[in-house]
């Protein structure tokens, strides 16, 4: 009885949440819960950071008859992690398949999109500038005839002079 639900017996909520999400996964995306909770796992932390799988894309079957073809594993992945895992493609399929227990992804189709929303870095605030590096600043835009770009100019060398610090 120890893996029945009833009254005193507590249950984590992750797993009544993948309970409910799984079936709905396996049919809009044809992908399950344990491959998106396991991706880390799967394809390392430095993949994972810029990449999430979308979805597992099956070829049609005319018949019961048809051989068994490989599937399809959409990406979706940072444009700047893109060519990292472009490069790596055949050692993700083969441990997405180990994960799987069979041989059931044969190729990667790469989306381009932002993925790490979350997990970006907070842009360090520029360091307040000291009045002698106002001045220079200053000087150095002095000439500019237009305020606009006199002052576009002087924001930018303050952040530049403040960064560096």
């Amino acid at each position: 009885m120890a893996g029945k639900r009833g009254i005193g017996n507590p249950v984590a909520v992750s797993d009544l949440a993948g309970e409910i999400l799984d079936p709905v996964l396996r049919k809009r995306a044809g992908i399950s819960i344990g491959l998106v909770q396991s991706w880390e796992e799967i394809v390392g932390e430095r993949l994972a950071a810029t990449s999430r799988p979308e979805r597992i894309v099956w070829p049609r079957r005319m018949g019961d008859d048809d051989p068994f073809e490989p599937a399809t594993l959409v990406i979706a992945c940072e444009g700047m992690a893109a060519l990292r895992l472009q490069h790596e493609t055949m050692e993700v399929i083969g441990r997405v398949n180990a994960f799987l227990g069979f041989a059931a992804i044969g190729r990667i189709r790469i989306v381009q999109k932002p993925v790490a929303a979350g997990r970006r870095r907070p842009v360090k605030a520029p360091k307040p500038l000291s009045a002698a590096e106002k001045e220079r600043v200053s000087g150095l835009t002095k000439e500019i005839e237009d305020d606009g770009l006199r002052e576009a100019l002087r924001r930018l060398g303050a952040s530049v002079l403040g960064s560096k610090k």
